[in-house]
C-alpha cells in the first residue's frame, strides 16, 4: 500500500508549490496571498521506482488571525494522526515565527517521522537563514526551493529512507475489498452496521498492512469480501470529526486499500463539493464505483421522475465517467441494503472481465470500419487489430493502428463507449490505448 505524506506549515511557506513539484502537476493554485488553498489537494509522487501519496494541508478559514491559527493546529493534529510521514515546511527568507514553534511542538509530541524543510532557499545567501530553525528541535533542515526544484531530489531520497517499504498483504488473495466512503454524516457507519449488525460471529477483523486500516471479513448470504473501514467508525477521534480534511485523509486510506468503492451520498442534501472530491480520489486511484443515495426514506417525493432527476444530476456532475450503478437506499430501514452488496459484487466481477481476442476483433473491427478515426493532413488512420492486456488492475485494451499519434481523445472515448455497449463493464474504469501496429 502506498504511504501517505502530509505537507504541513503556516500559510504562504510554499506548500502548494512543493505539492505541485512532488506530484509533477499544476493542480494546486499558487498565489502570494495567504490561505489560497481551500480545496484538498491529493496526488501521487513517484521517485526511484517507489510511489507514495501526498496531501497538501491547505484549506483553512480566513476570517481572523485566531481562526487561522486554530485551523492550522487542527490540520496538523489530523495530519499527525493519519499520515505516515510529515514534511514540515518553513520559510527560510522570513525566518522563524511563533506559529512555526506552535506547529513544531505538536510534531515533536507525535511519534511520526518529521522532515523539516526550509523552503525558498533560492540562492546561496538564503542558506544562512536555516540555522535558526535548529531551535525547533526537529533535526537538520533540508534547504530547498520548491519553485525551482533545487534540493528536492536530496529531500525525496531522504523521505524514501523514512517510509516503510510496501508490505505484502496478509489477506486472502482474490477476495474483493469494498470501501464505504463519503463525507461526514452521509451514513457510512449506519450502512456498515446494517451489513454486519446481525450475525457478528461470522465477521472477523484483521488489521491491514497500512496504518489504521481495518479489514472486516464478511461471508454470509453467499457473499465473501472484506469491508475496508473508513471515517473513524470504530474509534472516536481526538480531532473534530466533521472536518473535511479528516474525512478526505481517511478516504485516501480506504480508497487505496479497496477494489470497489461504495460512495454514500445524503439524499436530503444532494451531491456536494466534498462528494466530488471523494469521487475524484476514486477516479485517480482507478477504483470501481457504486453510488448509494442514502436516507431515501426521508425524501418525500419518491416518484420515478424524482429518481431520474437525482440520477441525472449525479451523472452530470461526474461526467465523463457515467457508467456506474446508482442505488437509492436507507441504512436505517435497511431498504435495498442487500442490493448494494449484490451490485458491489457484480461491479467487482466486471472489473475482472476477460474478453477473448477473436471476440473483441469480431465485434470491434466492423464498428471501427463503419466509423473510422478522422483523417488528419490527408493521412488515413487504419486500426487493424485489438486485444485485451492480461493481468492488469483494470480492464485494459490496446488498439493497433498505422498512425496512433493522430488518434485524439474524443475517438478514444468513442472506442471506450463501444466496448461498454458490447460488454458489461458497468462501474469499473477501463484503459484504452492505441499503439503502433
Amino acid at each position: 500500500m502506498a504511504n501517505l505524506v502530509a505537507i504541513v506549515g503556516r500559510p504562504n511557506v510554499g506548500k502548494s508549490t512543493l505539492f505541485n513539484r512532488l506530484t509533477n502537476s499544476r493542480r494546486a493554485i499558487v498565489s502570494d496571498e495567504a490561505g489560497t488553498t481551500r480545496d484538498r489537494q491529493y496526488g501521487k509522487c513517484e521517485w526511484n521506482g517507489r510511489e507514495f501519496s501526498v496531501v497538501d494541508t491547505g484549506g483553512w478559514v480566513v476570517n481572523s488571525d485566531d481562526i487561522f491559527e486554530e485551523e492550522i493546529r487542527k490540520q496538523v493534529l489530523i495530519a499527525t494522526e493519519e499520515a505516515d510521514l510529515i514534511l514540515f515546511l518553513v520559510d527560510v527568507k522570513n525566518g522563524l515565527t511563533d506559529l512555526d514553534e506552535d506547529v513544531a511542538l505538536i510534531l515533536r509530541r507525535s511519534k511520526l517521522p518529521v522532515v523539516l524543510v526550509a523552503n525558498k532557499a533560492d540562492d546561496g545567501k538564503d542558506l544562512y537563514g536555516q540555522y535558526e530553525f535548529y531551535k525547533l528541535g526537529l533535526g537538520d533542515p533540508f534547504c530547498i526551493s520548491a519553485a525551482t526544484g533545487s534540493g528536492t531530489g536530496d529531500l525525496l531520497d531522504f523521505v524514501l529512507t523514512k517510509l516503510k517499504t510496501d508490505e505484502v498483504d496478509d489477506l486472502e488473495d482474490g477476495t474483493p475489498r469494498f470501501a464505504v466512503v463519503g463525507r461526514p454524516n452521509a451514513g457510512k457507519s449506519s450502512i456498515i452496521n446494517a451489513f454486519i449488525g446481525e450475525d457478528r460471529n461470522i465477521v472477523t477483523e484483521m488489521a491491514g498492512t497500512t496504518r489504521d486500516s481495518i479489514y472486516t471479513k464478511y461471508d454470509k448470504f453467499g457473499f465473501d469480501f472484506y469491508l475496508v473501514d473508513t471515517a473513524g467508525i470504530r474509534r472516536k477521534n481526538k480531532v473534530t470529526e466533521d472536518l473535511e480534511f479528516y474525512s478526505v485523509m481517511r478516504s485516501i486510506r480506504a480508497i487505496e486499500n479497496s477494489d470497489v468503492c461504495i460512495l454514500m451520498i445524503d439524499a436530503t442534501r444532494g451531491i456536494e463539493a466534498q462528494d466530488m472530491n471523494i469521487f475524484q480520489l476514486i477516479q485517480k486511484n482507478n477504483k470501481s464505483l457504486v453510488v448509494v443515495v442514502n436516507k431515501w426514506d426521508l425524501v418525500e417525493d419518491k416518484s420515478q421522475a424524482a429518481i431520474s432527476t437525482f440520477e441525472n444530476a449525479i451523472r452530470n456532475r461526474m461526467a465523463p465517467f457515467v457508467d456506474f450503478p446508482i442505488i437509492f437506499a436507507s441504512a436505517v430501514t435497511k431498504q435495498r441494503i442487500f442490493k448494494v452488496l449484490e451490485t458491489a459484487k457484480q461491479v467487482y466481477l466486471n472489473r475482472k472481465i476477460k474478453i477473448g481476442t477473436s471476440k473483441l476483433n469480431e465485434v470491434m473491427l466492423p464498428i471501427v470500419e463503419a466509423t473510422p478515426p478522422p483523417s488528419i493532413k490527408g493521412k488515413y488512420i487504419k486500426i487493424k487489430y485489438v486485444s485485451q492486456v492480461p493481468d492488469t488492475q483494470i480492464p485494459t485494451f490496446v488498439f493497433y493502428a498505422n498512425l496512433p499519434q493522430y488518434i485524439k481523445e474524443p475517438y478514444r472515448r468513442f472506442l471506450e463507449n463501444k466496448l461498454r455497449d458490447n460488454w458489461t463493464l458497468t462501474g469499473t474504469p477501463i484503459n484504452v490505448f492505441v499503439r503502433q501496429k
